[in-house]
């Protein structure tokens, strides 16, 4: 065992931390769970019965299947956010909307859960950005991309000769002073 090669004696859960912490950090995670999470209670408030001591209270209406739409259309933004992080605007902007039409239609929003959950989760949907990959220090390279001095076989040739030449412009001034024109070598105008 060596000192560069600390990951190899990590154990299963390191390892497996390490791997979500990776995954994780190429996607709006955070946006993807706030969205999935508010669509449970926007989803689940209608159809429950809750239970007060001796009494129950049913809290079923006539919006419950639109409840149950807009809570599986957010569970489902959710996880597109997680596994499709390029349709993270998208996911965003319908996640923000959804969860602004379940005021009305399931409960306040899961009585304002739901809705905050949701609120939130598309507001980090629509400000996530991908991160640049990490630059790799000078050091910690093989050389093999290292410039060598040689120029590729595939280079221009840094011969002025070889060069393409351009034909020479002339700028013509009117009567006024400014330039009203281009000529190019051969006498024709350009502009």
């Amino acid at each position: 065992m060596s000192a560069e090669t600390p990951v190899q004696s990590a154990g299963t859960f390191t390892r497996l931390r390490l791997r979500f912490r990776d995954w994780r950090g190429t996607r709006p995670f955070w946006a993807g769970l706030f969205t999935l999470l508010g669509g449970i209670p926007i989803a689940y408030f209608p159809y429950a019965t809750l239970k007060l001591g001796h009494m129950s209270l049913a809290m079923a209406t006539t919006a419950g299947a639109g409840s149950l739409i807009i809570g599986v259309l957010l569970f489902t933004l959710g996880l597109t956010m997680w596994f499709q992080s390029a349709t993270r605007v998208f996911a965003g902007v319908a996640a923000i909307l959804l969860a602004l039409v379940s005021l009305v239609v399931s409960n306040i929003g899961g009585f304002l859960i739901g809705f905050l959950l949701a609120l939130i989760g598309g507001a980090l949907a629509l400000s996530w950005a991908p991160g640049e990959p990490p630059v790799e220090a000078a050091g910690e390279h093989d050389g093999a991309d290292a410039p060598t001095g040689e120029a590729a076989p595939d280079a221009t040739p840094q011969d002025p000769a070889a060069a393409p030449q351009f034909p020479a412009v002339s700028f013509e001034k009117g009567e006024d002073g400014e330039a009203d024109g281009v000529r190019a070598a051969g006498g024709h105008r350009v502009g």
